[in-house]
């Protein structure tokens, strides 16, 4: 039992192991066999399938795994679903964003001094100048809205109590009008 275990690798045989050659290396003699502008996964599967009788079960996942590992490391290339030989001649492919800018080269005798930081650089600090105290504005007055007078005046309405035992209706009570006496 155990060394029945031990010969399986990825789901071969041993005897199936020898035989077969590795996968992108099935796959990079399907696209040359097939010779077309670009060979979808499912013809290079059928091409695969029909020149190595042998293959394990899981074969499509590794077809697909391997495509995918091979594409990634630009084996081969991936346009409208069809993988192809990259073209030797084509320019490499760009990647995302703004290239950076090219490096002049520095001379011998030349010392660089170190970037510039980043953000805005502080201002000067005058060392004879007396310390700002951080209570005061420079108008006298304190910071922030000035809180309320009280109002000093007595008021000529006042609000009367209801009398006691009486319950107090909804809402907002009537405005009592000032008794004016008349003469």
């Amino acid at each position: 039992m155990a060394s029945e275990e031990i010969k399986h690798t990825r789901g071969l045989h041993a005897s199936q192991q020898a035989s077969l050659p590795d996968h992108p290396q099935m796959i990079m003699e399907a696209i040359e066999a097939l010779n077309e502008e670009g060979s979808s996964m499912t013809s290079i599967s059928k091409h695969i399938e029909s020149t190595h009788s042998d293959l394990p079960e899981n074969h499509s996942s590794l077809l697909s795994h391997h495509l995918n590992l091979m594409k990634q490391s630009g084996e081969i290339v991936m346009s409208n679903n069809n993988y192809m030989k990259p073209n030797p001649k084509a320019p490499p492919k760009r990647g995302r964003g703004r290239p950076p800018k090219p490096k002049v080269p520095v001379t011998p005798g030349k010392v660089v001094s170190p970037p510039r930081p980043r953000g805005r650089p502080p201002k000067p600090k005058d060392l004879s100048a007396p310390p700002k105290s951080k209570t005061t504005v420079s108008t006298g007055r304190p910071r922030g809205r000035p809180p309320k007078k009280p109002k000093t005046g007595v008021s000529t309405v006042t609000a009367v109590p209801p009398p006691p035992g009486v319950k107090r209706g909804r809402g907002r009570p009537p405005k009592v009008q000032p008794s004016v006496g008349i003469q």
